[in-house]
């Protein structure tokens, strides 16, 4: 253990050593509102170590957050059980975490919790076989064989997996076990958690548009100066921004610091794998919920190590160990997926920002329709803005032309108009794609019986069971129960009464394939898969080309390129405008123009067509008529005007329990002792139920806190609830700046 101090010492890793006996504080990632003292453990310890520590009859997890009070009797104080061979966290790394718990009220045990999801940290090493070229030459060399060769001799003595190297050659393992026989490669014994191969910044550049080459060279220069920065990368679908801020990335490699790619879903990881191996060379470390306990830990302590040069993740890769964090990019940074709304409610965006304030890093906000607060920011001169207006080589931005259903003649239980089925009827003639888009998952959203008038709900929540054909199943879309579709009403028991309402994907398809009977035809509705690869499957086809209709959700409407692609049909485009939600414009405004953006990504335009029975909706102008900046301006101005983000602030609290008259009384409480909030000018509304009143059997009573955008919330919002004394069974929970109001 001394050996390792005086190495991390060495590197700058350790700041404030303890001597063995010395009381240290540590923070643990069990539920207690505290930090426990220990004493130091034989050899000492240093503050940001990770330690197992005794806790009662346990053995948990903790970081050594810095000199222990001495408030108890030193004889009862335990011993820290032994320091973990992982690197440090970094003091940039506990003030990451503390201002994230504070902004989001979070506890520290909890913020603990989220940097530390990684399975067997406090595992011995154990061993892997790898392999790397050995000292023989082969009599005879199949190509197979000399292409695994190539990839030892290209890589300079690294070694690599079984998986890996049979995968970087294209061959079996059974070629490269077959080498290992005569000698050409040395199969040996390895610790499992190796460093992620050296990336090459420029081993695969593309040659870039003259606005790409202005804006890349522009970033280019922010990473070099080793400041923080941010920076609203905007451009129109197709533009190539991931070839923009992929220069980026290079030029962080080439500062030897570290680079984190968030995306906003799994289903579009695999794909941006393949093009960071394209421009790098190798692949990078992945951080998400799609890949195995045994990565996940390695990229955990290769992160921390300094032996993992870029990461590609999801919203929760912002908490890894980073030793040098150099560059965040966020893509697709309006995407309501960063918002983490259960457990530590954040939005990975705005925590991003603040996690490159305090490494020094550069961040990159990509988006061809850019969130309002992000816009603000850089309107306000906040953030710096870089900007693409044409798309990359031949292609060009689509038409786009709205569809009055007022005018259209179309049939009972359907939703296809005559306008939008001929534009597909030429597309199929001419060998291109078509995508029917509806952002709806299941067959139809209601089951109602024709008898009685009962709708099928579910039994724990206050939500109607969506009807899943392909499953056969009736799904809750709330708490994920499902059932089998009965046969018989379950309230008057007549038979064959029960009737879909409404389209979801799944009845698109019914529609397509009765209207295109020779049509091949896709859906693309994350719940239709099992798996993330799955998902990556049926994408690699559609691209190929082995569909003619793709019918999807707002998943086929993120990034993905088709080639083929060139119409685009918007069922329902006025879906989104419904309800209350004060970001319902702008979330449809974005969805469209991103839909859109699919069609005509080659050298053929595109079309996108959008069913409306609101053409004359500010909304349905604004998209179509491409006047980005001026929806803006005047969703901006709305927003300014009512005092709501990101002109002012607001918190949502939700409290749940399993007695509903239980619950309201302690809202109104709540609401009738508001003097914290009041004192900083903020108002309160409610107690109301939540728009969905009952999630897997408990109430939900939603109130909801307006304020200043300089009222100090965060602390009034503590006064105000702390003093409350909950039953076990009710929960309170707040959310910071909430995307969602169910």
């Amino acid at each position: 253990m001394q050996r390792m101090a005086k190495t991390l010492k060495a590197r700058g890793d350790v700041q404030d050593f303890f001597e063995q006996g010395e009381l240290v504080a540590v923070l643990t990632t069990q539920p207690l509102d505290r930090l426990l003292d220990y004493k130091a453990p034989e050899g000492g310890c240093w503050r940001g170590a990770y330690v197992e520590v005794p806790l009662g009859p346990r053995k948990v997890i903790g970081v050594i957050w810095g000199r222990g009070a001495g408030d108890f009797d030193i004889n009862r104080i335990r011993t820290v059980s032994r320091v973990l061979d992982v690197a440090p966290m970094r003091d940039e790394m506990r003030e990451f975490l503390t201002r994230v718990g504070s902004y989001t009220l979070t506890p520290m045990n909890a913020m603990l919790r989220l940097a530390t999801r990684a399975p067997g940290l406090g595992d011995a090493p154990s061993m892997r076989k790898v392999y790397r070229l050995g000292s023989a030459i082969p009599n005879k060399l199949t190509d197979a064989r000399a292409r695994v060769i190539e990839v030892l001799r290209d890589y300079g003595g690294l070694s690599f997996t079984l998986t890996e190297l049979a995968e970087m050659a294209g061959c079996g393992t059974s070629v490269v076990k077959g080498l290992v026989k005569l000698a050409a490669i040395s199969e040996e014994d390895a610790p499992r958690d190796l460093p992620y191969p050296p990336l090459d910044p420029d081993y695969g550049g593309k040659d870039l548009s003259p606005d790409q080459t202005a804006a890349a060279g522009i970033l280019r220069a922010k990473v070099r100066s080793n400041s923080y920065g941010t920076t609203l990368l905007k451009g129109v679908t197709g533009s190539g921004k991931t070839e923009v801020y992929l220069e980026a990335v290079a030029e962080c490699l080439r500062q030897n610091r570290q680079a984190l790619v968030l995306l906003p879903e799994i289903a579009l990881t695999s794909e941006f794998i393949t093009r960071v191996e394209a421009r790098f060379g190798m692949k990078p470390a992945e951080w998400h919920s799609g890949v195995t306990m045994t990565e996940r830990r390695r990229a955990w302590k290769m992160v921390g190590a300094g032996g993992a040069q870029l990461v590609v993740g999801a919203r929760s890769a912002l908490y890894l160990p980073y030793r040098d964090l150099g560059l965040i990019v966020v893509d697709e940074e309006h995407d309501t997926s960063y918002k983490q709304d259960d457990g530590v409610l954040y939005n990975a965006r705005d925590m991003a920002v603040l996690r490159a304030s305090l490494n020094g890093a550069q961040v990159v906000l990509a988006s061809a329709t850019p969130s309002l607060e992000s816009w603000a920011n850089a309107d306000a001169g906040k953030y710096d803005k870089l900007t693409l207006t044409s798309r990359f080589g031949e292609s060009v931005l689509p038409d786009m032309q709205a569809i009055d259903m007022r005018n259209e003649q179309v049939p009972s239980g359907r939703w296809i108009s005559p306008t939008l089925r001929a534009a597909i009827t030429d597309r199929i003639a001419k060998g291109e794609q078509s995508l029917v888009f509806l952002n709806r998952r299941g067959y139809a959203p209601v089951t109602i019986c024709r008898a009685c008038g009962h709708q099928i709900a579910c039994d724990h929540c206050d939500a109607r069971m969506v009807e899943h054909r392909f499953l056969k199943r009736l799904m809750c879309h709330q708490c994920g129960e499902t059932k089998p579709m009965p046969a018989t009403c379950p309230s008057c028991n007549v038979e064959g009464k029960l009737n879909p309402v409404g389209p979801g994907v799944e009845r698109m398809a019914e529609e397509v394939t009765a209207l295109f009977p020779q049509a091949r035809v896709a859906v693309l509705s994350s719940d239709l898969f099992g798996s993330a690869r799955a998902i990556k499957e049926k994408i690699e086809e559609i691209a190929r080309g082995e569909a003619d209709i793709i019918i999807g959700t707002q998943l086929v409407a993120k990034g993905h390129n088709f080639p083929k692609l060139t119409l685009v049909g918007v069922i329902d485009a006025d879906l989104g405008l419904q309800g209350s939600d004060l970001r319902a414009a702008e979330r449809t405004f974005q969805l469209m123009r991103q839909v859109a953006g699919r069609a005509g990504r080659a050298a053929t335009r595109g079309l996108a067509l959008l069913q409306t029975y609101q053409p004359d909706h500010h909304v349905i102008r604004a998209i179509l008529s491409g006047d980005e900046d001026q929806f803006w301006q005047a969703e901006a101005a709305e927003r300014r005007a009512a005092g709501v983000p990101p002109y002012g602030r607001m918190a949502g609290i939700v409290l749940s329990g399993p007695d509903v008259a239980q619950v309201f009384d302690i809202g109104t409480h709540l609401a009738r002792h508001a003097e914290p909030l009041l004192r900083i000018g903020a108002q309160v509304f409610g107690p109301a139920p939540a728009p969905i009143a009952r999630v897997r059997g408990r109430h939900r009573v939603r109130l909801l806190v307006k304020a200043e955008k300089t009222a100090p919330l965060q602390q009034a919002l503590l006064q105000w609830t702390s003093p409350i004394k909950l039953p076990p069974n009710v929960r309170l929970s707040i959310d910071i700046d909430p995307q969602s109001f169910y």
